[in-house]
């Protein structure tokens, strides 16, 4: 892999969107996308339809609800907050992440063979 910007796999987004909202509350999709970016080290650089498109998803499971407010630049924007079954989800979907991670750290540290030829 390159030193460019980390390719998300499948699922990594809608978790991260998820525990940025359980961590820091309501927020409005540009600053759930500044936020995960800042988290991140900028190595996830999300565009304005990457971050909406994992919150219409989100929204359409239940696991996050929105809200009309006003952001602090006195725009009218649109509030997302996680909800009792998005924590739920939350807890499932970091467990796994745990656990694969773990696996991958083993795997990873097994030594190489040495060529024999």
């Amino acid at each position: 892999m390159s030193d460019s910007k980390l390719d998300l796999l499948q699922g990594t987004l809608d978790l991260m969107v998820l525990q940025t909202l359980a961590a820091m509350g309501a927020l409005h999709g540009y600053g759930i996308a500044r936020r995960i970016e800042q988290v991140s080290g900028n190595e996830v650089l999300l565009n304005q339809g990457t971050i909406y498109a994992s919150l219409v998803r989100l929204q359409q499971r239940g696991w996050i609800s929105a809200e009309w407010g006003t952001s602090d630049n006195n725009r009218k924007a649109k509030f997302y907050s996680i909800t009792k079954p998005g924590r739920k989800q939350l807890s499932e979907d970091a467990a796994y992440w745990q656990r694969l991670s773990l696996l991958m750290n083993r795997v990873l540290a097994l030594p190489e063979q040495e060529d024999k030829s």
